[in-house]
C-alpha cells in the first residue's frame, strides 16, 4: 500500500487543521499513514525562519485564515489560541514516545482539541495530563519518560531526519522523496501517493 509520512510539530497552528481529518482522508484515498512528530522550533531557529513572532499583521492574517479554513472543515476553534507554546518541546517529546508505543494519533488529537477549542496550551497543565489520560495512560509515567534524556535524544534524531528529508515546516507530508508543505497540500500528497501526481 502506498503511504505518506505526516511530519508535524505540536506548536504549529496550521497543523490544527490537519490533525482531526488526516486519518479519514488517508483511509478514503486508500493510502497508509504514519504520524511523525518532530521539533519545528529547532528547524526554524536553524534556518532563521520565525514566521509570526513580532509580526502582528502576519499573525492576524494567520488567525483569520485558520478560522476560515476551520469553518470549511466543520471545526470550532476559539481564536486566537494561546501562542506560541512554552511547552512545545515537552508536547513533542510525549508525541515521539506515543509514536514508539502506538498512541501518538489519539494523544495528538486530544492535545490539539484542548489547545484550540478549550484554550489550554499544549505541553502544559492541565492539557498535558488530561490528553495523556484520555488515551488511557498514566500521565505521571508518560511525563517522566518524556522528560528523560533518552526521549529527548529521540526527538532530536527525528528532527534531524525531518531536516534531512527537506522538511522545514509543519504540517508536511512526505511521499517517497516528495515533500508537500501545508495543510492545503494534503490532497496533493494523497494524490501523489496514489500515483495520480506527476510521479505516477
Amino acid at each position: 500500500m502506498a503511504h505518506i509520512d505526516f511530519w508535524y510539530s505540536i506548536g504549529s497552528t496550521y497543523t490544527y487543521l490537519t490533525v482531526p481529518r488526516i486519518e479519514e482522508a488517508a483511509r478514503v484515498a486508500g493510502v497508509g499513514l504514519r504520524w511523525r512528530p518532530f521539533n519545528v522550533r529547532t528547524v526554524m531557529v536553524e534556518q532563521n525562519n520565525i514566521p509570526f513572532m513580532n509580526k502582528p499583521v502576519k499573525a492576524a492574517y494567520m488567525w483569520r485564515d485558520i478560522g476560515r479554513r476551520a469553518e470549511r472543515y466543520g471545526l470550532t476553534p476559539h481564536l486566537p489560541a494561546p501562542y506560541p507554546l512554552a511547552g512545545l518541546e515537552l508536547a513533542n517529546r510525549v508525541a515521539v514516545l506515543g509514536e514508539e508505543e502506538g498512541w501518538v494519533a489519539a494523544y495528538t488529537r486530544a492535545t490539539y482539541r484542548r489547545w484550540f477549542e478549550e484554550g489550554q496550551p499544549a505541553g502544559e497543565e492541565p492539557n498535558l495530563s488530561e490528553s495523556i489520560a484520555e488515551t488511557g495512560l498514566d500521565p505521571a509515567r508518560v511525563i517522566e519518560e518524556a522528560r528523560s534524556e533518552a526521549t529527548g535524544a529521540v526527538l532530536d534524531a527525528v528532527t534531524e531526519e525531518a531536516m534531512g528529508l527537506g522538511v522545514f515546516g509543519s504540517p508536511s507530508f512526505v511521499v517517497g522523496a516528495e515533500v508537500f508543505w501545508g495543510d492545503d497540500r494534503l490532497d496533493d500528497a494523497l494524490d501523489w501517493a496514489r500515483g495520480l501526481g506527476s510521479g505516477g
